[in-house]
C-alpha cells in the first residue's frame, strides 16, 4: 500500500511518498514541494490558506502521474494557528499567523482574569503569547459570535478535503486550552474566553480513519483514490514518533524554524519548577507526553539569510561561523523581540549595543553569534530538563532539517557535554508515515518502529569536547541570561 506524508511547516510543505513494503528501509520520495509564509493584509500577518489547498490538490494530482492510484494521506502542521468557520461552511478569514503582533502584550491583560500560574496547572503548556488561548483571548468578539467551528490548520485542510471536522489531540495540546489531567477541554479556561466548548468538533486519536477525499468538491483535478487518516498533527509529535531514541536516558531537539528540546514521558509534569523553567506538556503518540522547550531556532539564521537576500547558502553561514572567534557575545535567543522583526541583523545588532557587547557586522560573525547563544541556550534547557524530569540523559538526538547542520551539531555537543546523534532529517516525514502504517497495517509499537529507523537510517555521532573556555562561556551565558546584562 502507498502513503503520502503531507508535511507543512512555517516556510514550506512537501508531499512525501513511501511503500509499506519499503518500511523497512525508509526509502521516501518526495513528489510535491511548494512555499509557505504569511503575508501582511491591512495591518495583519494571514496565512495564505487558498495557496496550501491548492499546492495540496497539486500534489496529490503529481502522486496520480506517478502511477499512485490509491494511497492513505496524513497532515501534520505547525501549531496554535486556527480559523474561524460559520454557518454553511464560510471562513471567516484566512488563519492569523503566530508571529502576528496581535498578542503582543497579552499575557499582562490574560492576567486580570486567571493568573498565569493557574492557567499553567491546569494545562502544563509553556507560557508563550501567541498559544492559542491567547489569541483567542484577543480574538474580534463579534467574529467569534459567529464562529460554528475553530479548526487548528492540519483539522482545518482535513476538513476542506473530507468534510469531516475533528480536534487532533497532539495539535489541540498547543493550544493550552486542554487540561493535563483529565484530557479534556477546561471548562475555567473556557469560561475566561466567554466561548463554548461546542465550537471545537470531537478530539480523536492520531492513528484514526479521517475519511475519503471529497471528489466532487475538486473536479478540476485528477485525483487518485484518497483516504485520509489522523496522524500526529503537530509536526513536533511527529517529528518524536520518527526519532531514532532507545530506552529512556534520551534527548531529542526537533530542529528547524524551532528547536524544540524534550524527553517523551508517561505523564505530564506542572510542577512549579515546571512552571518557572517554562516547560510544555503536549500530548504525543500512545498516549505519551512530550515534555519540552520551545527555543527560537533556525528562524534567527534563516532570518539573516532573507536579510541578505540569500547571498549565501545555509552552509556556507555555518563554515563562516566556523572561521569567526567564539563567544563573543551573549544574546538570549528567545527574547520575544526575535519572534517577527522587520529586519533580523539589526534587531541582533540593537540588542548587543543596548547591552553593551561587540557588535557582530559580516555573515560569519552574525551567523556564529547565532549558533553561539542557540547551543549555550540548549545547555541550559538540557540541564533543566534533566533536574524537572530527574532522569540522568546520556544521548541528545537532533532530528529535522537543522541536523544537517555539522557545525551546531559538534557545537551542541561540545557545550552540552553530552553525545549527539543527528538524523533523520526526515523525521517528521517518517513520524506521520508510522502512525499511517500502524493505523492500517498494525505495524506495531513506537519502540518497534524506532528500532527500524536505527537499523535503516543513517546517523551521524558527535562526541563532547568540553574546554575550559565552553565552560566558562557556559558560566557567563547563564549570568548574563539571569541578569539581564554583562557580568
Amino acid at each position: 500500500m502507498d502513503y503520502i506524508a503531507i508535511d507543512i511547516g512555517a516556510s514550506s510543505g512537501r508531499l512525501i511518498h513511501a511503500n509499506f513494503q519499503n518500511l523497512g528501509g525508509f526509502k521516501l520520495e518526495e513528489i510535491h514541494r511548494f512555499k509557505n509564509e504569511f503575508q501582511d493584509k491591512d495591518g495583519t500577518d494571514y496565512w495564505n490558506f487558498n495557496n496550501l489547498v491548492s499546492e495540496i490538490l497539486n500534489g496529490l494530482v503529481e502522486v496520480k502521474r506517478k502511477g499512485i492510484n490509491e494511497c492513505y494521506v496524513g497532515i501534520d502542521t505547525w501549531g496554535v494557528d486556527y480559523a474561524l468557520v460559520g454557518e454553511n461552511n464560510s471562513f471567516l478569514s484566512d488563519p492569523v499567523s503566530y508571529r502576528d503582533s496581535r498578542t503582543k502584550s497579552v499575557l499582562q491583560d490574560f492576567t486580570s482574569k486567571m493568573s498565569l500560574e493557574n492557567l499553567y496547572k491546569k494545562t502544563g503548556i509553556q507560557l508563550q503569547p501567541f498559544n492559542t488561548v491567547f489569541q483567542l483571548f484577543v480574538e474580534d468578539k463579534e467574529k467569534l459570535g459567529r464562529a460554528d467551528k475553530l479548526l487548528l490548520i492540519p483539522d482545518l485542510l482535513g476538513y476542506i478535503f473530507t468534510g469531516k471536522a475533528v480536534t487532533e489531540k497532539t495539535n489541540a495540546s498547543t493550544m493550552q486550552l486542554l487540561n493535563l489531567k483529565s484530557r479534556k477541554l477546561d471548562s475555567d479556561v473556557l469560561d475566561v474566553l466567554g466561548i463554548d466548548e461546542e465550537i471545537f468538533p470531537p478530539l480523536t486519536e492520531p492513528g484514526q480513519i479521517l475519511g475519503e477525499i471529497q471528489y466532487d468538491k475538486f473536479p478540476n483535478y485528477d485525483l487518485p483514490k484518497v483516504t485520509f487518516i489522523n496522524v500526529a498533527s503537530h509536526d513536533t509529535a511527529s517529528a518524536v514518533v520518527g526519532t531514532p531514541g532507545e530506552g529512556e536516558e534520551w534527548a531529542y531537539i526537533s530542529s528547524g524554524t524551532w528547536s524544540l528540546m524534550g524527553v517523551e514521558i508517561p505523564e505530564g509534569i506542572a510542577t512549579k519548577e515546571a512552571f518557572d523553567s517554562n516547560f510544555t506538556n503536549e500530548w504525543g503518540v500512545q498516549g505519551t507526553i512530550r515534555f519540552l522547550k520551545n527555543i527560537m531556532g533556525m528562524w534567527l539564521i534563516q532570518e539573516v539569510a532573507r536579510m541578505q537576500d540569500y547571498k549565501y547558502s545555509y552552509a556556507e553561514l555555518a563554515k563562516m561561523a566556523s572561521q569567526e572567534a567564539a563567544f563573543q557575545q551573549f544574546i538570549n535567543v528567545n527574547d520575544s523581540r526575535f519572534l517577527n522583526p522587520k529586519n533580523m541583523i539589526e534587531e541582533l545588532q540593537t540588542y548587543c549595543r543596548e547591552t553593551g557587547q561587540k557588535i557582530p557586522e559580516t555573515p560569519g560573525e552574525l551567523a556564529r553569534c547565532i549558533y553561539d547563544n542557540l547551543a549555550l541556550c540548549y545547555a541550559v534547557e538540557l540541564e533543566n530538563l534533566e533536574k524537572i524530569t530527574g532522569r540522568n540523559l546520556s544521548k541528545l538526538h537532533i532530528v529535522g532539517g537543522g541536523s544537517n547542520n555539522k557545525f551546531l551539531n559538534q557545537l551542541t555537543a561540545d557545550i552540552c557535554n553530552i553525545e549527539v546523534e543527528a538524523g533523520p532529517v526526515e523525521a517528521t516525514a517518517i513520524g506521520n508515515l508510522i502512525v499511517q502504517m500502524i493505523a492500517t497495517q498494525g505495524y506495531g509499537t513506537l519502540e518497534q518502529a524506532r528500532e527500524d529507523i536505527r537499523n535503516s537510517v543513517d546517523l551521524e555521532r558527535y562526541f563532547p569536547k568540553n574546554p575550559l573556555e565552553i565552560k566558562e562561556a557556559i558560566k557567563g551565558y547563564k549570568n548574563f541570561i539571569d541578569k539581564k546584562q554583562l557580568v
